[in-house]
């Protein structure tokens, strides 16, 4: 349902989350965001390529060496997070209504489970 709502605008839903998550955390160096979002690196690596390449993200110069380079969103990526966010939306009363209220809870309670054996 999200990758549906979101494709004809040149994004996943594995993306977006991506892409808030940095919005909300600020620069963040790409070791962090793999460890904070449980994501492999090669699967980060992947979703981050697409996303500089579309200029979603940026690197941001900290002053450091160089290696482990912040990334942070850009205006580019603020728009699109914006333009996207009533489709996102939408998307989420479907799969609400698919799922009804006792699936939507245990969906959610079955993440934060999987969240808290992970962190």
């Amino acid at each position: 349902m999200y990758d549906d709502v979101l494709r004809p605008h040149g994004i996943q839903a594995s993306q977006l989350n991506l892409l808030v998550f940095v919005a909300r955390t600020g620069p963040i160096r790409r070791s962090e965001l793999s460890a904070l979002m449980h994501i492999d690196s090669s699967t980060l690596t992947r979703n981050l390529r697409v996303m500089e390449t579309n200029g979603w993200i940026e690197a941001v110069k900290d002053g450091a060496d160089g290696r482990g380079v912040p990334i942070r969103v850009s205006r580019t990526g603020e728009k699109l997070i914006a333009k996207v966010a009533p489709y996102w939306k939408d998307a989420q009363r479907q799969a609400a209504a698919f799922l009804g209220s006792d699936g939507e809870a245990t969906m959610l309670n079955l993440g934060r489970r999987l969240i808290g054996k992970a962190g």
